[in-house]
């Protein structure tokens, strides 16, 4: 999305800095540890409201990069996956209308959800139809970041209605053009979800996160290889002892979960305060249970959350 605001500073204190986004939202960035600002409000509360910021949705054909294409092609020429990237049928609306307002809106305006997902939808339609009559596209990955600790933040239902069709719509387009996984970002526990994400067209899901009640082995034996895996592992572990990071990796790198369709990494970013060594120790472990080559202290740029 490009719209005709542009990122406008409006305060720059000691220990935050407030902006004006893209979207016209005013935000908040703590410094020194925060890496994504806080929305303060949002634009979108009424139907009125979004069809001012429609237009900035609707598809056009000088959306497509050609050159970008072109390049991509050699690319997988070459040996590169190619990755098309969704905007999350969740996670616009929570960037329009504020996490409550997006929750709400599924009950009290759902034609303005349905209208926000139908526009996105018929422009990433558009986009991906001209860019496969010359490029195939691997990989399809959606960022929703739907889910807390307590739960998904729309449940089978609102994933029926409002999700699976925007999702299916890509995605049937896609595969029949020969994409053969897609992948969704979340954090949270998505589990009283995953059978209806599955109904999406879904075949993988990152990161896993057990802090929420995620668990990539009991994920693995009620699904089997009808989800594909990543991360997983737990981050927080990493500030603790060396035996807790060996008890973790000996579970999640399982004889069972080395079968296929598991790609093991934390289950996000590195945590502050986590001690260089006991990162180390994460990684020369998991490559040990992996049966992988020692890692090279000389070689510099490996892998921050997988092995």
């Amino acid at each position: 999305v490009r719209s005709g605001f542009e990122t406008q500073t409006l305060e720059d204190h000691r220990d935050y800095v407030i902006q004006r986004d893209y979207l016209g939202r005013t935000t908040k960035l703590c410094k020194g540890f925060a890496t994504m600002p806080l929305p303060l409000d949002y634009p979108v509360k009424t139907m009125d409201d979004w069809l001012k910021l429609k237009p900035l949705y609707v598809f056009h054909e000088d959306r497509i990069d050609w050159d970008a294409v072109a390049a991509a092609k050699k690319a997988q020429a070459a040996g590169s996956l190619v990755v098309g990237g969704l905007q999350g049928g969740y996670s616009i609306p929570r960037e329009l209308l504020g996490a409550e307002g997006a929750c709400m809106a599924y009950y009290d305006q759902p034609e303005l959800m349905l209208d926000i997902l139908q526009t996105m939808g018929d422009t990433a339609f558009k986009v991906f139809e001209r860019i496969t009559d010359r490029l195939t596209i691997d990989q399809l990955s959606v960022g929703e970041d739907m889910a807390g600790k307590s739960g998904p933040l729309a449940g089978p239902v609102q994933v029926e209605q409002f999700l699976k069709p925007y999702y299916r719509k890509i995605w049937d387009l896609l595969s029949a053009k020969g994409t053969r996984i897609f992948v969704q970002d979340s954090d949270g526990n998505l589990n009283p979800i995953i059978d209806s994400l599955l109904d999406c067209g879904l075949t993988c899901m990152y990161p896993m996160e057990p802090a929420a009640g995620m668990d990539i082995v009991q994920v693995r034996k009620k699904y089997g290889k009808r989800l594909a895996l990543l991360g997983g592992i737990d981050k927080h572990v990493l500030r603790g002892t060396k035996d807790a990071i060996r008890k973790e990796l000996e579970y999640k790198l399982q004889p069972l979960m080395r079968e296929g369709g598991t790609v093991f990494g934390l289950d996000h970013r590195i945590p502050n305060g986590t001690p260089l060594d006991n990162y180390r120790y994460y990684v020369d472990t998991g490559r040990e249970i992996l049966g992988l080559p020692p890692r090279d202290p000389k070689k510099q740029g490996w892998q921050r959350m997988a092995f």
